[in-house]
């Protein structure tokens, strides 16, 4: 299965009715996967509809601006480079009280396990995650995974400096944004260039590689399903 690729510009946005959100299904049906849906969300002022889940759990990623998730009765300060985590058969509303768009990047994901998160403890910073390597010479961060009571969900970020790895691939499927940054993604053969809010689907066991082809660090935000290690190979 060959993955898949697209900028988030290129994708139609849709308000639901009574929402204050713009929503781009990234990732999805439309795409090469059945199992992860990816969306960028762009609040504006207001208090959102509520997003019910039902089987599926939800980690979130705050790429601009600020504001406060709403779950079971309790608020939770949204800013950026903050992940959160929704377990299945929970509710939450964004609310963004500013003039300042929020936007937020948000994957779907079968939930297998059995969460045991604390309700109080459902955000994480980047900043207050250990910085972790990953070979060549790269450098990723969790956010939301078990330390935050998700049975098997990973999200992380990554942080990629300039040049390529070589191609390799992964047992777990992996949708990828990226937060910054410029390069290109060697993926079926193929090459294309990718930037800040570029898409990714990356099936498991398919090859890939994400050269940044900039003079900065490029900046990813990957989730992948069966939890695991970013820095793990399966080739």
């Amino acid at each position: 299965m060959a993955g898949y690729v697209v900028a988030e510009r290129e994708v139609a946005s849709e308000t639901p009715p009574g929402d204050t959100a713009s929503v781009r299904v990234t990732i999805g049906s439309g795409s090469t996967s059945a199992r992860l849906e990816q969306r960028v969300e762009r609040f504006g002022r207001g208090r959102s509809a509520a997003r019910v889940l039902a089987d599926s759990q939800e980690v979130l990623y705050v790429v601009s601006g600020s504001g406060r998730l709403h779950v079971g009765g309790r608020a939770h300060e949204l800013q950026p480079d903050l992940g959160a985590y929704v377990a299945a058969g929970e509710a939450y509303e964004v609310e963004n009280d500013s003039a300042e768009e929020l936007v937020v990047v948000c994957v779907r994901a079968p939930q297998e396990g059995q969460a045991s998160h604390d309700p109080d403890c459902r955000t994480v910073r980047f900043a207050d995650r250990e910085p972790l390597p990953a070979k060549p010479n790269r450098e990723f961060r969790y956010l939301v995974n078990q330390d935050l009571g998700c049975p098997d969900v990973t999200q992380f970020i990554g942080l990629i400096p300039p040049g390529r790895a070589p191609m390799h691939s992964h047992t777990y499927d992996e949708v990828i944004y990226v937060v910054e940054g410029e390069g290109v993604l060697h993926l079926s053969g193929e090459e294309t260039p990718i930037a800040a809010g570029s898409c990714m689907h990356l099936p498991p066991l398919e090859e890939h590689c994400l050269e940044n082809t900039g003079e900065r660090t490029m900046r990813v935000l990957g989730v992948f399903h069966p939890s695991g290690d970013p820095a793990s190979r399966a080739s």
